[in-house]
C-alpha cells in the first residue's frame, strides 16, 4: 500500500509544481488552489509512505516521479524543448526509481 501511495504522491508532485508555475506569484486563484491542494496530499502522502519505506528511498522515487511527470508535461505542452539528449536523461531518472523499487 506504500508504494502505491508513494506514487500517487509523486503524480501530485508533479500537479503542484505546474499549478506553481501557472499561479504567476500565486496571483491567479485556481492554480494557487490547485497548488495549496495538491502540494498537501502529495506532502501527506509521502509522510505516508515514510511509515512503512526507508527514508531516502521514498524521497528519491517521489522526487523522480514528480521531475519526470513535470518535465514530461512540460515537453508535450512546448513550454520546454525536446530533443533525444533530453529524453535518454530522463530515461536514466525513470530507470534510477524502477532500480530503488526493485532493490527495496
Amino acid at each position: 500500500m506504500s508504494w502505491i501511495v508513494l506514487v500517487v504522491s509523486g503524480v501530485l508532485e508533479a500537479v503542484w509544481a505546474t499549478a506553481l508555475g501557472r499561479s504567476e506569484g500565486f496571483t491567479r486563484p485556481i492554480p494557487t488552489v490547485t497548488f495549496g491542494v495538491a502540494l498537501t496530499l502529495s506532502m501527506g502522502g509521502l509522510a505516508y509512505a515514510m511509515r512503512d519505506l526507508p527514508i531516502g528511498t521514498a524521497y528519491a522515487v517521489w522526487v523522480g516521479i514528480g521531475a519526470v511527470l513535470t518535465v514530461g508535461y512540460a515537453m508535450v505542452t512546448g513550454q520546454e524543448p525536446t530533443s533525444a539528449l533530453r529524453l535518454i536523461l530522463v530515461a536514466m531518472i525513470v530507470a534510477g526509481v524502477v532500480g530503488l523499487k526493485l532493490t527495496h
